[in-house]
């Protein structure tokens, strides 16, 4: 039996601005992003759904106080015992999709409350529910295990980094040299000239891959940094590839710097530190060729690499035993809400 969930619940929103958040607060800020931030007060203490009302629209379960950005709705249980809030959150879960189908708006689209309240639901019996959220909670448990295990192998590659090279911004280890010396820097143009269907090279900025190109402007082993917007997001590209214009191709000269040891410094570096835009973060060529790198051996450096290869045969069989785990929470999902 599928029921509306305007009829077994009341939604409101919250009532507060995005900049009411305070870093040092003590109680959850729920706004659209992804991530609550933080406040000290609280207007709500209640079990719901929360569901971001424009931009991102996602969905997040919480149980406790907290206070609520105004186009962020607030879902809670109006049904006599009829519904198990935990899943009404994994329905909205396979909802959200939906939702971002029936947003409108311009540069932000948006949700209205009936786009909520008319959403059909299937309702089987409390037990039922409690049975499918604990199928599907241990499901994305698994996820969330092994998503964990990729963050311990990026702290263990980095503790590495620091007991081999020590810490980026110590000058005082090895030779000093500023990138104008070691690296070259290919600037990123537009694409759609060279752009094809099938084959040819990936086009890439600091988000991945957007397109393929008939050509290429870097060789394999280049780092990618951002030049304007995700500017501290370095991406190593193992092929050749062709840059577009927010993004330069830092390609390290290999008679100073094994591309691995390179990549890692480069992650490790706050580029931030060069952006002097108020909008838009923002690099320039000029600024990245006066940063200064130690320049260790380069048969230290070949022993971190080879580090670093051990460390990505361990990641792909994470990311094998992910894409399987996915699969199987998808599935269910499918079978439960689809």
């Amino acid at each position: 039996m599928k029921i509306k969930i305007g009829d077994i619940t009341k939604i409101r929103t919250g009532k507060l601005d995005a900049n009411a958040a305070d870093e040092n607060g003590q109680y959850p800020f729920f706004t659209c992003s992804k991530e609550p931030l933080k406040i000290n007060t609280y207007s709500y203490d209640c079990e719901c759904v929360l569901v971001a009302g424009n931009g991102d629209l996602n969905v997040k379960y919480y149980n406790g106080k907290f206070d609520a950005y105004q186009r962020t709705y607030i879902i809670e249980d109006d049904s006599d015992g009829l519904l198990f809030m935990p899943y009404l959150y994994f329905f909205m879960e396979s909802y959200i999709d939906e939702l971002r189908k029936q947003s409108i708006g311009g540069v932000i689209k948006y949700i209205k409350l009936k786009n909520l309240t008319d959403a059909l639901i299937e309702l089987p019996s409390i037990e039922v529910q409690r049975k499918i959220v604990n199928i599907i909670s241990k499901s994305k448990e698994i996820i969330s295990k092994k998503e964990n295990e990729f963050e311990l192998l990026d702290e263990l590659v980095r503790a590495r980094f620091v007991e081999m090279f020590g810490e980026i911004d110590d000058c005082d280890r090895w030779k000093i040299k500023i990138w104008n010396e070691v690296v070259t820097i290919q600037n990123g143009r537009d694409y759609k000239k060279v752009l094809v269907n099938d084959g040819g090279y990936p086009v890439v900025g600091t988000g991945g891959e957007i397109a393929r190109a008939s050509g290429y402007l870097c060789p394999e082993n280049t780092i990618v940094v951002g030049r304007k917007g995700s500017i501290n997001n370095p991406m190593l590209m193992k092929e050749k590839f062709w840059n577009v214009d927010t993004a330069f191709g830092v390609i390290p000269n290999s008679d100073y710097l094994h591309y691995q040891y390179f990549y890692y410094f480069c992650k490790f570096y706050n580029f931030m530190k060069l952006n002097k835009a108020t909008t838009l973060p923002s690099t320039t060529k000029a600024d990245l060729l006066k940063i200064k790198i130690n320049i260790p051996p380069l048969e230290l450096q070949n022993q971190f690499a080879s580090f670093v290869e051990e460390i990505d045969k361990s990641r792909s069989r994470i990311q094998k035993s992910l894409e399987a785990s996915q699969e199987l929470f998808d599935s269910l999902m499918q079978e439960y809400f689809g």
